[in-house]
């Protein structure tokens, strides 16, 4: 978690991890009402899963259920198009090309989305961890789950709905919504986004020293947030001796602490709003 911390620090950074996959034995597939469907049987059903999925055109929406299996369903989206008077009739397209690997309870999924929007629908049982990338058309949301969440999403917006356990959440040109039901109390967290609002509702006994960072937007918390009076950190750049220029900058990040501090929260934002809620308070 520290590493993508850090890589979530710099809100201009952003990757999409692509993966090839197959079906693995074990698994079951069909196709019903234009979209592909597949069940995947984890190793170990009594141990938490760790689900990664990545699009390149498309949104991926993932909900905790009372169950032991993955259930992946992909569904290509259609764009309407005028129908010719005459001559030949486009034909929609339905298939997905979802592949799905498991191994020791991990799942990969991906699809070939390259040319044509495929979404996602991802059941999963309520303690799994999850990987997920999506560049294009598409936003990214998770309800219910309890693990470690990896989310990005370039194009798209990330909301988390009552989730537990502790997320790295960045959306470069959407907002950021996460509503925590539990969080694990030594896990650090990181929330970022360039164009968007960020969002953020913690319990309300919630321990944590908070990192905050807004270049053009304001910060508001319903948490009596108890920032730092210690002086800014100077960055200094010193290239003279090689005909460079000699540089000094002072970090713009905000530092404090609710209820007596705890792991780190970063909080960064370009271009948009802040909001750190404590649960049961007033919108």
């Amino acid at each position: 978690m520290n590493n993508q911390m850090h890589r979530f620090t710099c809100i201009f950074a952003v990757a999409a991890t692509l993966g090839a996959a197959m079906i693995t034995p074990g698994t079951r597939a069909q196709t019903q009402s234009g979209s592909d469907r597949i069940v995947v049987k984890l190793d170990d059903p009594a141990r938490p899963a760790f689900v990664k999925a990545s699009l390149v055109n498309g949104g991926i929406t993932v909900k905790a259920y009372d169950g032991k299996e993955v259930i992946v369903e992909a569904r290509a989206r259609n764009e309407e198009s005028e129908k010719p008077s005459s001559g030949p009739k486009r034909l929609n397209i339905s298939t997905t090309g979802l592949s799905i690997e498991e191994e020791n309870n991990e799942v990969r999924v991906s699809t070939e989305s390259y040319e044509r929007t495929i979404d996602l629908t991802i059941s999963v049982p309520t303690h799994t961890s999850l990987k997920l990338r999506a560049v294009n058309d598409g936003d990214i949301v998770v309800t219910g789950v309890d693990g470690e969440l990896d989310v990005d999403d370039i194009n798209g917006s990330v909301t988390l709905n009552n989730v537990s356990g502790s997320a790295v959440a960045h959306a470069l040109n959407g907002h950021v919504h996460a509503t925590f039901a539990k969080v694990s109390p030594q896990k650090p967290m990181a929330f970022s986004s360039l164009n968007g609002d960020i969002d953020v509702t913690f319990p309300a006994d919630v321990k944590a020293n908070v990192s905050i960072r807004s270049d053009r937007g304001d910060v508001f918390s319903d948490f009596d947030v108890q920032l730092q009076a210690s002086a800014p950190q100077q960055v200094v750049e010193d290239g003279r001796e090689h005909g460079g220029k000699y540089r000094v900058k002072i970090d713009k990040t905000v530092h404090g602490a609710i209820n007596g501090g705890g792991p780190e929260y970063q909080f960064t934002n370009f271009q948009g709003q802040i909001y750190i809620r404590k649960a049961g308070s007033a919108r």
